[in-house]
């Protein structure tokens, strides 16, 4: 474990619920995967400096594209040198490092035992593709997680609209996509919004004790909150989806 590593553990119980979220969630499908002996091989798409694949016991390769000047560039999206760089001294579960777009995939089929893409998937314009080519590279028998705004609650319109994002999924519309490529598809919501969690995406990085204290405060009560909220269509920010092949 490296020093960068320790310290993602170390304050793992302060992270957002989402990022807790979806690192539980991992580790269960890692979990009840079928023992090889080996490490199970993950590909990140989108990851770059993602957080959530930190620690887990698994051969991870890292996907994203390269960072262009832009919107992808204002929001610090994609691989910069830099990134390349650093990434695999402070991870010691890093395998490969891949500068590619997944639609346009030239990965072998039936390369990884899973898929893991955050937060990605609203930002694809050519959904089906990518959807289809992640299939492709996950072998019989493993599967694909995914998360994304939920679309039956957070429309991505008005004054308020994220320009890198193409599209917010309605639970429906992702279950219907994803069902196209994988045998099994559960989709369900995730994380309570409300003020708390905005609250808790505060950085704790500030040199603000206030900022800091309130930042901790919404993380421990959007947790509470967030129990059991599966089937909670409204006041839900994000969609999980597990697909099976």
């Amino acid at each position: 474990m490296t020093s960068y590593e320790f310290m993602r553990w170390l304050t793992f119980p302060l992270m957002t619920t989402h990022l807790v979220t979806v690192r539980n969630d991992l580790k269960r499908l890692l979990k009840s995967g079928v023992s090889t002996g080996k490490p199970l091989s993950i590909l990140d798409v989108g990851g770059r400096k993602s957080p959530y694949t930190i620690n887990l016991p698994a051969a991870v390769t890292l996907l994203d594209v390269p960072q262009e000047a832009g919107t992808k560039e204002a929001l610090n999206l994609g691989f910069t040198d830099s990134i390349l760089t650093t990434i695999q001294k402070k991870r010691s579960n890093i395998t490969d490092v891949i500068i590619q777009d997944m639609t346009q995939s030239t990965l072998p089929d039936y390369s990884y035992d899973a898929v893991v893409s955050i937060e990605v998937i609203e930002h694809v314009e050519a959904d089906d593709l990518f959807v289809k080519h992640i299939a492709q590279v996950i072998k019989k028998g493993g599967w694909a997680y995914f998360t994304t705004p939920n679309g039956d609650f957070i429309k991505n319109e008005g004054p308020g609209k994220n320009p890198d994002h193409v599209r917010h999924y309605t639970r429906q519309e992702l279950h219907d996509l994803l069902s196209l490529y994988f045998e099994t598809v559960d989709v369900h919501y995730a994380v309570s919004t409300g003020k708390y969690r905005v609250w808790s995406l505060q950085s704790l990085k500030s040199s603000n004790p206030v900022r800091i204290m309130k930042s901790l405060l919404g993380t421990v009560v959007n947790r509470f909150q967030s129990k059991g909220v599966e089937t909670r269509m409204e006041h839900t920010a994000h969609l999980v989806a597990v697909a099976y092949k």
